[in-house]
């Protein structure tokens, strides 16, 4: 049974910051790429950042690019989000997730497992 637990969401003000982490168990965490979504009030869930299974492949949502940095520790099974420069409208409620490959994706499809998200809230 594999778990994601993700933590580090918040209140923030508008040019501040949080770091979201998210930690597994249950599969050889290494072995698959993660990715970063997330699903704001009465919008669809979209794709925010991914990383390959070794670190060395990583994508990002045009939205994000420049501000948000995708990490990941495969010793302490955890992908973390750093956001910076937060806007209002990044506010939403984050989910990762682990892709069914090493490889990074943007489709939902190709993600197998998901974690129960954690809310992000951003003022103005």
């Amino acid at each position: 049974q594999v778990q994601l637990v993700e933590s580090g969401g918040g209140l923030v003000q508008a040019g501040g910051s949080l770091r979201l982490s998210c930690a597994a168990s249950g599969r050889t965490f290494s072995s698959y790429a993660m990715g970063w979504f997330r699903q704001a009030p009465g919008k669809e869930r979209e794709f925010v950042a991914a990383i390959s299974w070794s670190g060395g492949s990583i994508d990002y949502a045009d939205s994000v690019k420049g501000r948000f940095t995708i990490s990941r520790d495969n010793a302490k099974n955890t992908v973390y989000l750093q956001m910076n420069s937060l806007k209002p409208d990044d506010t939403a409620v984050y989910y990762c997730a682990v892709d069914r490959t090493k490889m990074v994706h943007t489709a939902q499809g190709l993600y197998d497992y998901w974690g129960q998200g954690t809310h992000v809230t951003v003022s103005s």
